[in-house]
């Protein structure tokens, strides 16, 4: 997958170029942009338990295919504002990807959903992350700039939850408090995420979830 990532890190724009006979599958409503030779089909891509399964875990019921005769480009962006980064995936391996975070792949990777169990509550998202699996090029977006961190086997990073994107399924991931309940409660520090390696982690540098929490501060109290 073809793809120049422009405006980033704050607005990050993708612009994916698809040679003749190419395609790429995209997000429900993640395209901003077609040009040249473009068709467009609509699809649950693996059926209706596939789409619903991706649902629960933050993305579209449906994904949309792009696909050119004879070559041509799309443009995607995300959501919230921040970077776009592409992950290589192949062979056995897989990437775990956080909710909302998948924007495009190749078309020979599959996007499914997998339960996390009761260690998985990352920025109150729930227990659903989404699995993509196979060989090729994965675009994945951040709120903020994203960054990647290589873990050599054994090596522990430790992220607030809010922070994370996506990591390699080589990687052991467990969730905890920051600290004790006090320093949790009064820290302001709620659950983080401790990752062991081998493996890729992404990061971004802001959370969703503390800027909603500003927003809603900032509000005027209802009155009754």
């Amino acid at each position: 997958m073809q793809v120049d990532i422009k405006a980033g890190p704050a607005f990050a724009f993708g612009e994916i170029t698809l040679p003749p006979g190419g395609s790429v599958r995209v997000e429900a409503g993640a395209m901003a942009m077609t040009r040249g030779d473009v068709q467009m089909s609509t699809s649950t891509q693996g059926g209706f338990l596939k789409g619903l399964k991706r649902s629960l875990g933050g993305e579209s019921f449906f994904v949309n295919d792009f696909g050119s005769s004879t070559g041509g480009t799309v443009a995607v962006a995300p959501a919230l504002p921040g970077d776009m980064a592409l992950a290589t995936i192949g062979g056995s391996g897989a990437l775990l990807v956080q909710s909302g975070s998948w924007i495009a792949s190749d078309p020979s990777i599959e996007v499914d959903a997998t339960w996390g169990g009761s260690k998985m509550f990352f920025s109150g998202e729930g227990l659903i992350l989404l699995r993509c699996s196979g060989s090729g090029e994965v675009l994945i977006s951040a709120y903020g700039a994203i960054l990647q961190q290589s873990l050599g086997a054994g090596e522990v990073i430790t992220l607030d939850t809010g922070h994370v994107v996506a990591f390699d399924d080589t990687v052991q991931y467990s969730v905890r408090k920051a600290g004790s309940w006090k320093s949790t409660i009064l820290g302001a520090e709620g659950l983080v995420t401790d990752f062991t390696g081998p493996g890729r982690v992404w990061m971004q540098t802001r959370s969703s979830g503390d800027f909603i929490s500003w927003i809603i501060s900032q509000l005027p109290p209802t009155r009754s």
